[in-house]
């Protein structure tokens, strides 16, 4: 889960190319929950094929031996005869007896999920389980995309000021706003924004669950991908054998209080991170961590008006500065990158490093192109819940963000604050709110970490009450952790996952 916006965890970047395991055997559909009106979508077959020609990991997933195809299922569970989309799948076949498959979700909203299918790669999750990757509706290589601005009018909206809290500066940037999702609905079109939340996510898994030939769902789902797997697990109670959250979202939360919660993640992280950097000598936060967020704003607040130089003819902005840490703070892999981006920025002025986390963060390639992670984002997030429209509860929500992460503060804050995109959005929220009845649910495993920055460690306690499940906890500063090489957390999931051995009490790792 993104601070305002998701990060796309990179997990191909890691990647050692793999030899090609032999052919599987062809899994018939399954029968178990197929809708009369439905039939035709859970029995289709699956044409496995290269993924060279699925988006921009396409290749490196074809060298590793992942597979990838496409489905169909309605645009409209509500018309199952009308129009039908396409979900693009990956698929990492097991490597040893086969137990099933094995779904998953990297997060998000907006992160393409095919990637995922090598998130096991080496353990015996991977022996066990064809890890299956999935694009979400309007999401990478799912078709048709969710498409908004042009590359070129995404870098000139990187390059404005974000936070203007004049008058002027809030009519400006509510009319950008309603600008943005206009040519969202122009360029997607308003019957595909109606249709791409969380509500249609939950019955696309539940078809390729079906065409899979799976009489009940296993899945492993990151960061918005615990939001997926919670709705699929109050719809489809019945039909879940084993369910792996990690960094998760309480579907009771608030999502204004979520979203302030995750402010005061991130300043954690933030501290975290000034305390790390103390230790090395040039610190641009310097030694005294109690000081690190006034030599921060020092360091950034001059962009506001001047942009840092960059090889890049863009420039860092203040905007780009700021997601660029955002970026880094997700996990302690990236703390060198974020030292060594600020002490650059704090001894030549220059700010390639924070521009290129920055690039990371939004999605956009070295040829300047960009995935469509933040437009699909906006548009999942804008069905999904309700937007804030009074402004005055919009400069309360701000003045409050502020006081939770004062290393975000531009010291601009006046009780006003724009309306966002949310908020003149061509379709109405989707999702509801009704209670599920979770009877027939088989226990689930939820990995909560002590001082995730995006996703709060109580949110895991309290997802895992909600579903009756168990809990890992993971003491550590990062956005999810498992598949990440802690063993700790990794021998209880493989277990539980293969074996389905529920930890009898919360192991804290």
């Amino acid at each position: 889960m993104r601070l305002f916006r998701p990060v796309a965890v990179a997990f191909v970047a890691a990647l050692t190319v793999l030899g090609c395991s032999a052919p599987a055997a062809v899994q018939p559909p399954s029968d178990a929950g197929v809708p009369a009106e439905l039939e035709q979508f859970y029995r289709q077959s699956v044409r496995w094929e290269s993924c060279a020609g699925y988006g921009t990991d396409g290749p490196v997933l074809a060298r590793n031996g992942v597979e990838c195809a496409r489905i169909s299922v309605p645009l409209d569970y509500g018309d199952p005869a009308g129009e039908t989309v396409s979900i693009a799948l990956s698929r990492s076949r097991a490597g040893g007896e086969r137990i099933g498959s094995l779904l998953t979700n990297p997060g998000g909203p907006g992160a393409s999920g095919l990637s995922v299918a090598l998130v096991a790669d080496g353990t015996p999750v991977a022996e066990r389980f064809d890890v299956i990757g999935m694009d979400p509706r309007g999401i990478g290589s799912s078709e048709p995309g969710i498409v908004c601005r042009t590359a070129a009018e995404t870098d000139a909206d990187r390059a404005l000021d974000p936070g203007d809290t004049s008058p002027a500066g809030i009519a400006e940037a509510e009319k950008l706003n309603r600008e943005y999702a206009d040519l969202c609905a122009e360029r997607t079109g308003v019957d595909v924004l109606a249709h791409v939340g969380t509500r249609e996510v939950v019955r696309d898994m539940d078809v390729v669950r079906g065409v899979l030939g799976d009489d009940r769902l296993n899945y492993l789902g990151f960061s918005y991908g615990t939001r997926i797997g919670a709705e699929y697990a109050q719809k489809f109670p019945d039909r879940v054998r084993a369910m792996v959250l990690d960094g998760a979202i309480d579907p009771d939360q608030d999502p204004v209080e979520e979203m302030l919660l995750q402010a005061e993640g991130f300043q954690r992280a933030f501290e975290d991170f000034a305390n790390y950097c103390a230790g090395y000598d040039g610190c641009p936060l310097g030694t005294d961590p109690s000081q690190a967020v006034e030599r921060f704003r020092a360091l950034v607040g001059p962009l506001l008006e001047t942009p840092a130089p960059t090889t890049d003819p863009r420039g860092l902005s203040y905007g780009d500065a700021i997601t660029g840490v955002q970026q880094a703070l997700y996990s302690p892999a990236l703390w060198g990158s974020l030292r060594g981006g600020l002490e650059s920025l704090a001894t030549s002025g220059t700010g390639d490093t924070l521009l290129l986390l920055a690039d990371l963060y939004e999605g956009r390639g070295d040829d300047g192109s960009y995935s469509n992670i933040t437009a699909a984002f906006d548009a999942v997030r804008c069905v999904d819940d309700e937007p804030v429209t009074d402004r005055a509860l919009a400069g309360e929500i701000d003045t409050r963000f502020r006081e939770a992460a004062p290393f975000l503060d531009d010291g601009r804050g006046n009780g006003s604050a724009a309306l966002d995109v949310c908020a003149f959005w061509p379709v109405p929220p989707t999702s509801g709110t009704e209670v599920a009845d979770l009877s027939g649910l088989a226990p689930v495993l939820v990995v909560s970490t002590t001082a995730d920055p995006a996703t709060p460690y109580l949110a895991g306690v309290e997802l895992a009450e909600y579903l009756g499940g168990a809990l890992v906890t993971f003491e550590g500063t990062q956005h999810t952790v498992v598949f990440d090489g802690e063993e700790c957390v990794d021998s209880a999931v493989t277990r539980y996952l293969i074996d389905l051995e529920v930890p009898g009490s919360d192991p804290h790792c």
